[in-house]
């Protein structure tokens, strides 16, 4: 027992990965694989189950998938698990060019093998589906415009869907703010992006992240669906790539000029009136590590 265990250490050992872009790399793909996994898997139900499963399911199914992803490669990575994360932190400085071109490689490969993963599981239900290898299938897995809507619409949806994301993600990251426990960070991301879902879901299905998107799209072009993957909706295919990118860096260059830029500095004293101390103190009570800086 004990040979075999040390065997196995042995093993772990010389497997261990020292180097730090590499790990965040795996952490990267990782975390956008189950994203990918269950997020495209409560499409799969939907589209195979029928009108009984409603399009709440796939929103709140993102929103979790999203948060188990942030779990995953939260404390390595950053968990980023989109290219238009990573930008806007690029463009925020908070990331080099470097570390992004390697977080886009490995969250593109992530949601490419988890789209073929929910492909695998639902294999036998495309093929006894009345459509099998349709474009109404295709679409579990990438996003594809509703039939009223014109490109230029389009891609102000994603624009907007994703500076919302970035909005949010910004504030819930600013210690200097009203920042959650870094614990519960996760969920409240993923309950943004079930919101983002909820309010920006019909017109093409709220993509917001080029790799969740740009991974399953050729996953499915080598899968059977063919190059009506990228033709389709007056060749659609660029929106969801180029929209979000721009999107994010708008969302995050929002936060920090609106917000960010003026909080108080080490500086700053006698600006504040008794009352806004006290309101200051109130919202940060409920951070402990916060509400003991304050004290």
């Amino acid at each position: 027992m004990s040979t075999g265990g040390s065997k196995l250490r042995v093993l772990a050992q010389r497997m261990r990965v020292t180097n730090p872009l590499i790990r965040e790399a795996f952490a990267e793909g990782l975390g956008t694989f189950v994203l990918v996994l269950f997020g495209c898997g409560s499409v799969a139900q939907m589209v195979f189950h029928g009108p009984g499963v409603p399009f709440l399911s796939v929103n709140l199914a993102f929103g979790l998938a999203v948060t188990m992803g942030c779990y995953i490669a939260g404390g390595v990575s950053g968990a980023h698990l989109n290219p238009a994360v990573s930008l806007a932190m690029v463009v925020l400085g908070r990331l080099t060019l470097l570390k992004m071109l390697v977080y886009w490689v490995a969250q593109l490969l992530g949601a490419f093998i988890g789209a073929a993963m929910v492909f695998l599981i639902y294999l036998d239900a495309e093929k006894k589906h009345s459509r099998p290898w349709s474009m109404e299938t295709a679409g579990i897995y990438a996003t594809y415009p509703n039939t009223h809507l014109s490109t230029g619409g389009g891609f102000f949806d994603q624009v907007m869907g994703t500076a919302a994301l970035l909005l949010c993600i910004l504030a819930l990251l600013d210690k200097k703010n009203t920042a959650p426990p870094d614990g519960v960070t996760p969920v409240i991301i993923g309950l943004v992006v079930a919101v983002i879902g909820m309010a920006m879901g019909h017109n093409c299905g709220y993509a917001i992240n080029p790799a969740r998107d740009l991974g399953p799209r050729l996953f499915t072009l080598i899968a059977g669906w063919g190059r009506a993957v990228f033709t389709h909706g007056n060749y659609w295919f660029w929106v969801p790539i180029i929209a979000p990118l721009l999107g994010g860096v708008l969302g995050a260059l929002t936060y920090i000029l609106f917000v960010e830029l003026h909080h108080p500095s080490s500086s700053d004293t006698g600006t504040n009136t008794k009352e806004d101390a006290e309101k200051h103190y109130d919202l940060r009570k409920f951070d402990s590590h916060a509400a003991e800086t304050v004290a």
